[in-house]
């Protein structure tokens, strides 16, 4: 009997070596060999940890200090593909452990993966607790959920229905820059602004999403705030499979934090269900709550489309805000042309009404200048659901595409010689003719799973900014340090510090 125990554990620890050797060893090397045959490479797969200490090694280095005041951020914010595009080539493999990702920065693959062939690819998993932090909605979702939920949620993020919102928007941007110029005792006044412009979107995405105030919110994004240091802290870590369930500090700190995020939210749904007859927010306004409400989806779901909008929204516009001022102050002669437009556009009362967003054309162009430089977020992953070809690469069934969005708005190739420079006049004939190829500007996304929130991060935006102009002039704080930086999205790592002198306006109302 003694035998056969000691026979079956060593059996048992055979088949593990076994597996263990197939997925750590067998297995990449045998992908490495298939994209090999096709003139695909890149650095060599190492056991377990694949690229992941070089490349950890290189963003850390990359994002030691600041950086002078250039457009060129690829080196220090794609630290990795700056370093092995011009050793591999545009194509690459890189390993994240054991999984391999495809670098894909050709506009024509990147159009048959997220339009003429996004059947063949889904949204690859997030690491556990970064899924935690954004939560089970529209960003993961998948197959039929995700189009479900994406038809209720839509109508939410249509241009006439957000226009409805721009009286409550501009309230709160008017309320925001009425502090800034009490501040301004000496005739200016120094503002952290991507403090500043998180609250402000806080506060619209609550009243999208509930109808209701900022101070109902607050505590859900707080959570999330902490959450999202834990989460960025595990993004340059190797995930081990399992690993989420092991009682680590992090893991039952993010545990707690989940729990608090998910009774703030349930409480908040419960709220809205009590005002679900006829309370819609402003001239009937479709807010995101009531209309999941309305099509009995689950409070389950509710709380992770919740998370989901919360997290991405708040953070997607907040960085727009941020690059573009950061832009505006470095670029004077586009801050005066801009305010001269809104002058034009919007007359003495500086707060542009609905059919006025349309007009500001040189603000618009500015705007899709912020995100081809600092686009809020520089890469999105997909993941092969069958065997597929894409050009003329043989991509296996799991294999995950990783598209870096930031190199693809960075290519001299595509932008011209000045790719790394602030030109908002390239889209002066619309986003389509900026570039050499119609779908190298890809801030958003492409195809049917493009951010269903992008008309309300653009609104929002333009009429902060155009509010802004027309009460400030504003230059770069001394104390500025030019530092993109990824924690999740794209961010200044050492903050916006922002100098802003007051102009005489006699606008006092918002009137739209």
């Amino acid at each position: 009997m003694e035998v056969f125990k000691i026979l079956f554990v060593f059996l048992i620890t055979l088949l593990l070596i076994f597996k263990l050797a197939l997925s750590f060893w067998w297995r990449p090397r045998k992908i490495e060999a298939h994209f090999s045959d096709q003139g695909i490479r890149g650095p060599p797969y190492r056991f377990f940890l694949g690229n992941v200490k070089e490349l950890v090694g290189m963003m850390m280095k990359a994002s030691s200090q600041p950086m002078p005041f250039s457009h060129n951020i690829l080196p220090r914010v794609l630290s990795f593909y700056h370093h092995w595009n011009k050793i591999y080539g545009s194509t690459f493999l890189v390993w994240f452990g054991p999984t391999v990702r495809v670098i894909i920065s050709d506009p024509d693959l990147i159009r048959e993966i997220l339009i003429s062939k996004s059947e063949f690819y889904e949204k690859n998993e997030s690491p556990p607790l970064v899924k935690q932090l954004e939560g089970d909605g529209l960003l993961s979702l998948k197959g039929e959920k995700w189009a479900h939920h994406r038809r209720i949620i839509s109508p939410t993020f249509r241009m006439e229905n957000l226009k409805l919102l721009i009286p409550n928007m501009a309230t709160s941007v008017v309320e925001m820059l009425a502090k800034w110029k009490t501040m301004a005792e000496k005739g200016e006044v120094e503002i952290e602004v991507s403090e500043c412009f998180q609250t402000l979107t806080e506060d619209v995405i609550t009243r999208t999403a509930f109808g209701s105030s900022y101070e109902d919110g607050k505590a859900v994004f707080r959570l999330q705030a902490q959450q999202m240091e834990l989460a960025a802290d595990a993004f340059q870590k190797v995930f081990i499979p399992g690993s989420r369930f092991f009682p680590t500090r992090r893991n039952l700190n993010s545990w707690r934090l989940d729990k608090k995020m998910k009774r703030s939210l349930v409480k908040l749904i419960d709220r809205r269900k009590e005002n679900a007859c006829g309370n819609e927010i402003t001239k009937g306004a479709k807010d995101l709550l009531g209309l999941m409400i309305g099509a009995s989806v689950t409070v389950d779901d509710m709380v992770e489309e919740c998370k989901t909008f919360f997290f991405a929204g708040k953070h997607t516009t907040s960085n727009l805000l941020t690059w573009s001022t950061i832009l505006l102050a470095m670029h004077p002669k586009w801050q005066v042309e801009a305010r001269e437009e809104v002058a034009m556009v919007c007359g003495a009362r500086g707060i542009p009404t609905k059919d006025d967003i349309v007009k500001l054309k040189t603000l618009t162009m500015i705007v899709n200048e912020s995100l081809r430089l600092y686009p809020p977020t520089i890469a999105t992953i997909r993941r092969a659901k069958a065997d597929v070809e894409l050009g003329n690469l043989k991509i296996p069934c799991g294999t995950e595409l990783l598209i870096p969005i930031l190199a693809v708005h960075h290519d001299q190739a595509t932008w011209g010689s000045d790719a790394n420079e602030f030109n908002p006049g390239r889209f002066s004939n619309g986003v389509s003719r900026a570039a050499r190829h119609p779908f190298a500007f890809i801030p958003f996304g492409l195809g049917a799973r493009t951010c269903v929130g992008q008309n309300l991060a653009l609104l929002q935006t333009k009429l902060t900014l155009a509010i802004m102009l027309s009460r400030f002039s504003f230059k770069l704080a001394l104390t500025y340090r030019h530092a993109p930086t990824v924690l999740m999205l794209l961010y200044p790592q050492y903050g916006a510090p922002i100098i802003f002198q007051p102009i005489a306006t006699t606008a006092t109302t918002v009137d739209c």
